[in-house]
């Protein structure tokens, strides 16, 4: 069976996207479409702006959304997904792909979703550290001994494991993590403290665009990052991308339900291969490939 991953922020590069633009008519139609709904023209960020321009969190969720969902449309008939999953924001990449949601909602989505962590963001100073080489548990109780919000955020693979929360209980729990064996524990040069109880007020905002928009039946199961279990019916599939923005992203358990539920190729589509990489070390024997036309 095939199983299709979108990746999420971090992934994005200047020039991403060009290819697709130069060489598809679908593709070109789409990025004009996006320069519309968005209010600016993000084509010339992706395309020709500096890494700075794109690490801005308005331009990088869509820029990486597009990259990702144009690809798949400009693949055509050879885009036959058995299910479906993304990672953090790749998750509404994944809710095109299978059907759930039209390009233009999930665009209109993805850049409120922007906007409102941004805004979250700037509340309060919040980071997100990277733990190697230790067991799940031993991070999650660390966290739970910190004073102040510190909460583990991503599951990306066995022994990788991404924490989230307030600055001075991050850098503690690095701290102590480092004490306890982590073979690194690194704090990451991102926006905020994304998945984690600081992105409540993005959440609440982000809430009532996604209860005002149409979610379809899909075509095939997404597998999300709040349950990681296959999921088909449209109000759950809501509650579900409401609940993202302050649950962890639990990708490690939602590949081993994929690869348990017959998954054998899983392909990557958007940019980079940062999930092809944590597919495989989730599971060696699997089967991964990286989306090109």
């Amino acid at each position: 069976m095939n199983a299709y991953v979108f990746p999420g922020q971090g992934a994005q590069f200047s020039g991403m996207g060009l290819d697709l633009y130069e060489n598809s008519k679908i593709a070109k139609e789409l990025f004009h479409k996006a320069n519309d709904i968005l209010g600016f023209e993000i084509t010339k960020i992706m395309f020709e702006g500096s890494a700075d321009e794109l690490k801005q969190t308005k331009v990088t969720q869509p820029a990486i959304f597009l990259h990702s969902v144009i690809l798949s449309k400009v693949l055509g008939d050879s885009f036959k997904p058995d299910m479906v999953a993304g990672h953090s924001l790749g998750e509404f990449s994944a809710l095109v792909a299978n059907g759930t949601l039209t390009f233009e909602d999930a665009l209109q989505l993805v850049s409120k979703r922007a906007m409102a962590m941004q805004k979250a963001c700037e509340l309060k100073p919040s980071t997100m550290a990277a733990v190697l080489g230790l067991e799940d548990e031993v991070v999650e109780e660390t966290c739970a001994e910190i004073d102040g919000v510190v909460v583990a955020a991503n599951y990306n693979c066995p022994g990788q494991l991404v924490i989230s929360g307030e600055v001075e209980a991050i850098n503690k729990a690095c701290e102590v993590l480092k004490e306890k064996g982590a073979r690194r524990a690194l704090v990451l040069p991102v926006g905020g403290a994304f998945h984690s109880p600081l992105m409540e007020p993005a959440r609440e905002e982000l809430a009532a665009a996604i209860e005002a928009t149409t979610f379809s039946t899909p075509n095939c199961p997404v597998y999300q990052n709040v349950t990681t279990k296959a999921v088909t019916d449209p109000s759950e599939i809501k509650k579900n991308l409401i609940a993202q923005l302050t649950a962890p992203v639990k990708w490690t358990q939602s590949v081993q339900n994929m690869i348990e539920e017959g998954a054998t190729v899983f392909t990557e589509v958007g940019p980079g291969k940062v999930l092809s990489g944590l597919v495989k070390k989730i599971d060696r024997s699997m089967e991964t490939i990286s989306a090109s036309v």
